[in-house]
């Protein structure tokens, strides 16, 4: 079976599906890898490169013949349509943002896998698109803060005096936030952080950073997540911050919710009351923002503090965001091909819970109830 390895077309993309290393297990488990010329510029891959590992560099337009197609950003409608039917993707798919993408794969006979729908299982570990990627975001988080911050992040004590550590705080302490923990501790500042779940203050402390207890009731979710919170919950989560987040020299933002908009952390008057020269990243600015007033790809100032919104975080550092995403793939991939076909077997909760379309239909439920179709 062919499988071929699409070239990103997204203004921001400069990730790949996979990278040479990792052809050899795709060729090895009896695959035909197929690379679209270029496809792994941006990540510093040459074509020669592939083709050194055994794949097919294509010129032209493998789409109709392909049997797998590997992206990182879903295809785009104008190219899903030259799928052939029964054709297999795997990517990254926001559902509840592409509906009309999701339409046309389903219109088209594809048979969509969406990388953030692997569940959280052990057994899944090495198929979690979702951390791999924000471990890279995290840590390219705590860069950004202290690069765009005008002053130390460590402490020094010099002949002119002590200059003390940046005081950091970090909201959301999953894998992205843990790995901001993380770097800005390795990078000398002073952290604390914030989680809604009770279960994340060992692991903020395992790091060696200060847990921000508020006296709310904690937020446990399904898979290891936060739930979603009522209005009320997050009014008063955001009063009792708000002293912290006005002590911070640097202020990282990590809450997500998979599928929903991100819950608003900060308020506008909250962020001007910082520090002049304090530096804020968020890293939820795409699905929604955790802070008031920011914005995908943008630097904004508010009151005197920057305020940098993350688009596409993980592409800023491609190389090993790619290595990541593509061994993700692969062994999505490789569990689902036998005897060098994919077969997907949609008994198995892992391939049944990362399908979005199959055979003509909607199959995740919660896009087709999106949807208005009745499964």
């Amino acid at each position: 079976m062919m499988v071929l390895v699409a070239r990103e077309t997204g203004p921001f993309e400069r990730r790949v599906a996979i990278v040479p290393e990792l052809v050899g297990r795709l060729t090895g488990a009896g695959l035909d890898v197929v690379v679209e010329a270029g496809a792994g510029a941006g990540s510093l891959h040459e074509d020669s490169d592939y083709e050194d590992a055994g794949a097919t560099v294509s010129a032209g337009d493998a789409l109709t013949s392909a049997d797998v197609v590997l992206s990182v950003q879903p295809l785009d409608a104008s190219r899903v349509r030259h799928l052939r039917r029964g054709a297999i993707t795997i990517s990254f798919l926001p559902t509840s943002q592409e509906l009309a993408l999701v339409r046309a794969l389903r219109d088209a006979q594809v048979t969509a896998f969406a990388m953030e729908l692997v569940p959280r299982i052990s057994r899944a570990q090495a198929m979690d698109a979702l951390s791999s990627q924000a471990l890279v975001a995290g840590y390219r988080a705590a860069l950004i803060a202290a690069e765009r911050l005008p002053r130390f992040f460590p402490l020094f004590m010099t002949a002119a005096g002590t200059v003390p550590p940046a005081r950091v705080l970090v909201l959301g302490a999953g894998v992205a936030g843990l790995q901001a923990i993380a770097t800005a501790r390795r990078l000398g500042a002073q952290v604390e952080a914030y989680d809604v779940r009770e279960a994340a203050a060992e692991e903020v402390h395992s790091l060696g950073a200060r847990f921000v207890e508020l006296d709310l009731p904690s937020l446990e979710g399904e898979g290891g997540y936060a739930r979603e919170m009522t209005e009320e919950r997050a009014r008063l989560q955001r009063e009792l911050l708000a002293p912290h987040v006005a002590a911070a020299d640097a202020l990282i933002t990590t809450a997500a919710v998979p599928g929903r908009p991100a819950p608003l952390l900060v308020e506008h008057a909250t962020i001007a009351s910082m520090r002049p020269g304090s530096v804020v990243v968020d890293l939820a600015a795409e699905s929604g923002g955790n802070v008031d007033g920011s914005r995908p790809g943008e630097e904004v100032v508010i009151g005197g503090t920057l305020v940098w919104g993350a688009r596409n975080a993980p592409s800023l550092m491609p190389v090993h965001a790619s290595r990541l995403y593509a061994a993700n793939v692969v062994a999505l991939l490789l569990l689902m091909t036998s005897d060098g076909i994919v077969t997907p077997d949609f008994s198995d909760e892992i391939v049944d819970s990362a399908c979005v379309t199959r055979g003509g239909a909607v199959h995740h439920r919660y896009t087709r109830d999106l949807l208005g179709e009745v499964g």
